[in-house]
């Protein structure tokens, strides 16, 4: 096996004067010199201490394949331009230090502390570097100003090293000549003609042993990477050993690459990251995920047209595939991947993520951005939106994008676009798995989990508790709309609610300028704050509440158990409906920690539903079918039920109590079963419900309903939890005309809208 580098250590001056005639030079991909004046001191210091200060690595040049374009030292000028036989890739920083310092000629052109430029010399005190108690890095080795003059603060001369004859009456000697030796002996002969003769030969004699000696002698362990070595390994040997200065990431490294064929990969990043910064969504997008939408869309291209006599590799976005990315490919993807990405903005903002910050997966961007580009003009019917949307909230709360992702980015693209075109369901979909009991430590914004949860919350109209509209993208960014606790922390603390139960997710919402108001006070008392503050009744405030998937009742009762089980419930049910999933629930219900003791309070807080009255989130209904007048079953009643069902639904959700009469009084759900043929009981009347709801509205409809039963006084009552739906939702009478007909809650009743009533209804309540 052919070796791959070889190790050697070479004199310090043979490594500077490659430097200085252009033999070693640095690839292009090489960010600048930074070190500062103090760094070059140390390393100056260390060095004429013979102590190690690290390898170098170097590239042989020649190799077609990995052609960067190369650049001089800074420092370093030459009258041509010269073919490099050496590139510097590791130790670039302590390279140009030192040839600044000792090979150049001139001064060494760095930045203080402040990083405020400045031109320094540095000089060696021959007192001090021979003296053992002396410090050499603190007072051996002294940096001054180009003009050799050091000043105080005052502007007063502190030392004059301007001229030769002031460094030799000083005893500092310069150490740019120190790698010369014909420099070095006339410096060497002046000065011991400038006084007492013995004195100063012992102290040459002692300096040139321990500090010029160092310098000549001092060969630095370096290693060569050979000729055949690839692009990637390149990329990869790099990032490993360059602990030091700006690590190396692709596109640095295609920069170089592309910059041998005169394109400028960093200026046209620039001008289309100009473009991206417009959204905020993308502020954050950075130019390796860029390259990697690229290159997926290019080697799924040539995939797609492979032929036996012509096969092509996988689709692929690793490292190795963005290296070999050919500039004819990057241009043409690139284009097409700058037209997508607005495309992905308004996807996100239909999903109601708006900012950088708020992307559950940042890396999501990469495949999601190649598959609407792919997709063309598709991607924005509906059919094509609705997959895409399952396909990414999988992603989502199947929390499957926060490891190595390249490998599943690769499988999304063509995997999506088979999908989309009738083929079997993308792993992302399929491996999607959501445990309930993960509600219970989904606490912080760093899990994706959380963040879509919040999404999910907006899109299903939730509406900001100050102006009480719904939160759209300018509500979010203008409003400054954050994450609050709906049980304080504080109240939690004081009431024996466990502290990871109060940081759940579950008991927490999306809400602007509130915390306020909200302090650590019991629920009941922040909403009659709100209330007060904002001039807002009690009812509209619960409408809002509702919004959220805010038990009301719960919520002003200060009863936490209550709250958390029906919230627990209700973002399952959201996880379900993004994902087209079940969510995976333990069989004796114990992933919802109150949901036994809420259970067993259920009477109460009917109870309790009843003495407050109807409102705008709460409606009463003696029976679901039955005409008490006629004692017949009526249709119109089961209609006049659906339209309340769908009214919550596409308001912002809603108690329907069936069994109640409007003043309250109990009438019981028992009227409705002689009409449910065989199964006259609860079990009976949930099935028939539940199929009316299947039929009439829709499947999914059903599912976002939940039912419980409660015996008050001898009767049964069902409550009916309704929550909003995520879009327009239509009743189709189960008799007569079957036409659609869209209910809306307004204010305490429910209406059918149409024409331009249900448009302007539908962009405020979807927008």
């Amino acid at each position: 096996m052919d070796k791959k580098f070889t190790s050697n250590d070479i004199p310090l001056s043979d490594l500077l004067n490659q430097a200085h005639s252009g033999a070693l030079q640095l690839p292009d991909f090489q960010r600048g010199w930074v070190w500062d004046d103090n760094h070059i001191t140390s390393l100056l210091a260390s060095l004429s201490l013979s102590y190690p200060i690290g390898a170098v690595m170097t590239l042989r040049t020649g190799n077609p394949e990995v052609a960067f374009k190369p650049r001089l030292l800074e420092g370093v000028s030459l009258p041509a331009p010269v073919e490099p036989e050496l590139l510097l890739l590791d130790g670039q920083q302590r390279t140009t230090s030192l040839y600044q310092a000792l090979r150049s000629g001139g001064p060494v052109k760095t930045r203080d502390a402040r990083k405020k430029p400045m031109a320094r010399r540095y000089f060696a005190d021959i007192r001090k570097c021979i003296d053992p108690l002396a410090d050499r890095e603190d007072e051996g080795i002294v940096s001054v100003p180009d003009d050799g003059v050091v000043r105080s603060f005052r502007n007063e001369i502190v030392r004059d090293l301007s001229t030769r004859d002031k460094q030799l009456d000083a005893w500092m000697f310069p150490l740019d000549i120190v790698l010369d030796p014909s420099a070095t002996m006339k410096w060497q002969l002046d000065f011991l003609k400038r006084g007492d003769t013995d004195e100063r030969l012992d102290a040459w004699i002692a300096f040139s042993e321990g500090l010029i000696a160092p310098f000549v002698q001092y060969d630095v362990p370096t290693i060569e990477l050979a000729r055949e070595t690839r692009k990637e390994a390149v990329c990869q040997v790099f990032e490993k050993v360059n602990t030091g200065g700006v690590s190396l990431g692709v596109f640095e490294l295609l920069t170089a690459t592309y910059a041998a064929e005169n394109f400028n990969l960093r200026d046209d990043w620039d001008a289309r990251d100009t473009g991206f910064k417009a959204h905020q969504l993308l502020a954050e997008l950075l130019p390796d995920g860029f390259l990697q939408i690229v290159t997926l869309l290019a080697t799924w291209d040539r995939r797609s047209k492979q032929t036996t006599d012509n096969p092509a590799a996988a689709v692929s976005c690793k490292r190795k595939d963005i290296l070999n990315l050919a500039l004819p490919d990057y241009i043409h993807w690139a284009d097409i991947a700058t037209k997508a990405l607005p495309k992905v903005v308004g996807f996100l903002h239909g999903e109601h993520v708006f900012k950088a910050r708020d992307l559950p997966y940042p890396s999501q961007l990469v495949p999601l951005t190649a598959i609407v580009a792919a997709l063309g003009d598709q991607a924005e019917s509906h059919g094509m939106t609705n997959m895409l949307r399952q396909w990414y909230w999988c992603g989502v709360f199947g929390e499957l994008y926060g490891g190595a992702t390249e490998t599943r980015f690769a499988a999304d693209l063509p995997e999506v676009l088979a999908w989309v075109a009738g083929g079997e369901q993308p792993r992302t979909v399929r491996d999607a798995q959501f445990q309930a009991d993960r509600l219970m430590t989904l606490r912080t914004r760093n899990s994706a989990a959380y963040k879509g949860l919040y999404a999910q919350q907006m899109k299903r109209g939730a509406r900001d508790f100050h102006t009480g509209s719904t939160i759209d993208v300018h509500t979010y960014i203008n409003e400054s709309v954050d994450i609050h606790h709906i049980f304080p922390k504080a109240w939690a603390a004081q009431n024996g609610i466990p502290e990871s139960d109060a940081n759940s997710v579950v008991n927490k919402t999306i809400a602007a300028r509130t915390n306020g108001r909200i302090g650590g006070a019991a629920p009941s008392k922040y909403l009659a704050k709100i209330e007060t503050g904002d001039g807002i009744k009690s009812d509209d405030l619960d409408a809002i509440l509702r919004s959220h998937d805010i038990d009301p009742l719960a919520l002003r009762s200060d009863d936490f158990p209550a709250f958390f089980t029906a919230r627990f419930e209700r973002l399952i049910k959201q996880i379900e409906d993004a994902t087209g999933k079940p969510v995976n629930r333990s069989a004796d219900g114990s992933d919802n920690p109150y949901g036994q003791r809420a259970a067993e309070d259920v009477t109460e807080q009917i109870r309790r539903l009843i003495k407050g009255g109807e409102s705008k989130v709460v409606e009463f209904k003696s029976t679901a079918r039955k005409n008490l007048h006629t004692g017949d079953k009526d249709p119109a009643i089961e209609v006049s039920t659906l339209k309340s069902v769908a009214g919550f639904m596409n308001g912002h959700g809603g108690t329907l109590l069936i069994g109640v009469a409007d003043n309250g009084e109990i009438v019981g759900i028992e009227q409705d079963f002689k009409f449910q043929g065989g199964k006259q009981n609860v079990d009976g009347w949930d099935l028939w419900f539940t199929d009316l709801l299947a039929t009439a509205i829709s499947k999914t409809a059903a599912t976002d309903v939940t039912l419980t039963f409660a015996e008050l006084g001898g009767s049964t009552v069902a409550r009916v939890e309704v929550g909003p739906a995520v879009q327009p939702v239509f009743v189709t009478p189960p008799k007569g005309e079957r036409k659609p007909v869209f209910y809306a809650r307004i204010n305490s009743s429910t209406r059918d809208l149409g024409g331009p009533d249900l448009l302007e209804y539908q962009r405020k309540r979807w927008p």
